[in-house]
């Protein structure tokens, strides 16, 4: 029996319909969900203060399991060594003075981040992810620089460092207002108190958590900016004295349970294999504090320095399937880069203003072959001085003349009281071999002015660029920061 051609025609329409129909469904459940991001970003932790990195007197089980299934990345920089301008460059993918954010901006700053900056929330909720963060902000307290007004959906936190408060012991009366805490951009304790402060470690891994919960069948940003270890140190009562190593020790048995209660989320709502974990710090240890601040492991001095105990800092990562489970990396790479790098990761366009940060994912999955895409990179500090070079490779550093502040040697303070530190100079460039000698203790600029010369070309570009108030030079690539006018 012959069907009619027309009929014919239909079936032979309907079934190629139900082909494409199945091909299109099995390729978009081949389709790999874009991945969860958690960045942990504490707070003067040092480079030696975590168990991978060499910690001693205390453990750090959920950090060490961090590092044993993904990777830890020993040559790994903030760009700048304090909190507000560190950052901005966290946030936003640029060295912070290029936005006109220097230093750890204070409750009378009456400027922020710009509106017109994209942040890493308003990258990801360009592609459609939920937002959030909880802890530390530092970039604006006024309405307009808040992070409602940058990206994130939800904030629980405070504005600027735990320790502008009126209970700091050293300042005058009157010196800082009352801590106030925010919730999505209201206040919702407008003075917090020392009992408070103790419990924010946990409360902040709390909303973690619970943003993981409430947001686990779309793509989601978290960003948990712990103020700890930053001094006041503050703990709960579940880890106060159980840790042996003083309060520094508690304090990082607590921040380690945090990083543990997030593992466990994830793996409670199967998201762990979907989720990239970055755990890293705004910058070195507060050393002037003594047995109140972290280590920065075997680099030279600590926060507020170019040195590399200022700007190297302990960097994990996890993804399991996509990063390599136990890879010990010594590539070279900063904050800056993880904006341009995780936009290729979720496929999001980059803005239109110039960023300093470049994509180093073929470096952080330890890609054989793979090269830094940088020339080098620079750090400035107070209000803009270029203070050093750094070659891409991390091999080689030039540590411009200027003054900077040090210990000299001496012992830091104790029981939240801080030493006195001296100002020196250094009077001429020096050159230093990381490689061989990561404690920046031999300059060997005689030996290899071929290096000098190239890293002096390359701090030039960045004066032209960003400018050097130690050589009087004004940039051409300045943003200005935002301005509250009241």
């Amino acid at each position: 029996m012959h069907l009619p051609l027309s009929r014919a025609f239909s079936l032979l329409l309907a079934c190629c319909s139900s082909l494409l129909f199945a091909a299109s469904t099995a390729a978009s459940a081949a389709t790999p969900r874009p991945p969860n991001v958690i960045i942990i970003f504490c707070d003067d932790l040092g480079y030696g203060d975590i168990g991978p990195f060499g910690a001693k007197g205390y453990a750090t089980p959920h950090l060490d399991r961090l590092a044993r299934d993904g990777a830890m990345f020993t040559g790994f920089h903030v760009s700048q060594p304090v909190c507000s301008a560190s950052r901005a460059a966290l946030l936003t993918g640029c060295y912070s003075n290029r936005l006109g954010i220097h230093g750890a901006l204070s409750p009378n700053a009456n400027h922020g981040l710009n509106s017109a900056e994209t942040t890493l929330a308003e990258l990801f909720k360009s592609r459609g992810y939920a937002t959030g963060m909880a802890g530390k902000w530092h970039l604006g307290h006024h309405a307009p620089f808040l992070p409602d007004r940058h990206g994130f959906d939800e904030f629980l936190g405070i504005p600027y460092s735990n320790d502008m408060w009126p209970y700091h012991p050293e300042a005058k009366p009157g010196t800082y207002p009352p801590l106030p805490l925010f919730e999505n951009g209201r206040v919702i304790d407008p003075a917090v108190t020392p009992a408070a402060m103790d419990d924010f470690t946990a409360r902040f891994t709390a909303r973690a958590v619970s943003f993981i919960e409430r947001n686990r069948a779309a793509p989601f940003f978290f960003y948990l900016a712990h103020p700890m270890p930053h001094v006041p140190l503050a703990v709960s009562a579940r880890f106060k004295g159980k840790s042996g190593a003083g309060l520094y020790g508690d304090v990082m048995l607590e921040l380690d349970w945090s990083v543990g209660e997030i593992l466990r989320a994830l793996e409670t709502h199967g998201l762990d294999r979907d989720t990239l974990v970055i755990f890293t710090s705004d910058n070195g240890p507060w050393l002037s504090y003594g047995d109140h601040a972290g280590s920065a492991g075997p680099f030279r001095e600590g926060k507020g320095t170019a040195w590399e105990g200022g700007t190297r800092v302990p960097c994990l990562m996890r993804w399991p399937g996509k990063i390599p489970a136990g890879l010990r990396s010594d590539a070279t790479f900063m904050t800056i880069d993880l904006l341009p790098t995780l936009a290729r990761l979720i496929d999001a366009p980059l803005s239109a203003l110039p960023i300093d940060g470049r994509d180093v994912w073929p470096l952080i999955v330890g890609r054989p072959g793979a090269v830094n895409p940088h020339e080098g990179y620079a750090t400035w500090f107070n209000q803009n001085e270029l203070q050093s070079v750094l070659s891409a490779d991390g091999r080689w550093k030039l540590v411009l003349a200027h003054r900077y502040r040090t210990l000299a040697g001496r012992p830091g303070g104790r029981d939240g009281l801080p030493a006195k530190y001296e100002n020196v100079a250094l009077p001429a460039p020096a050159l230093f071999e990381l490689a061989r000698d990561p404690g920046e203790t031999t300059d060997v600029a005689a030996a290899h002015p071929e290096i000098v010369q190239r890293l002096q070309v390359f701090a030039e570009k960045c004066r032209a660029d960003l400018g050097d108030s130690l050589t009087g030079r004004t940039g051409t690539g300045l943003r200005e920061p935002g301005r509250f006018a009241q």
